[in-house]
């Protein structure tokens, strides 16, 4: 049986938003993602990341066009 982590690493973390080691540090040293510190660890919350990638969700719009050109 296989349970998916409730903590991940920098690694985990920027494996699990498609983004370098590098971007997760920096989210951490601007405090813009939250983090558990284990020691000298840091550690992620699956739960925390997946807030932080909805909380930059943007709705589509819809578009018409008139005239060749788009017009919202």
């Amino acid at each position: 049986m296989d349970i998916a982590p409730r903590y991940v690493d920098v690694a985990g973390a920027a494996v699990y938003l498609g983004t370098g080691e590098r971007f997760i540090r920096r989210l951490i040293a601007e405090r813009r993602v939250a983090f558990h510190k284990v020691g000298t660890h840091v550690r992620f919350k699956v739960s925390d990341l997946e807030a932080f990638a909805q909380a930059g969700r943007v709705e589509p719009i819809s578009v018409r066009w008139s005239g060749g050109k788009a017009v919202a």
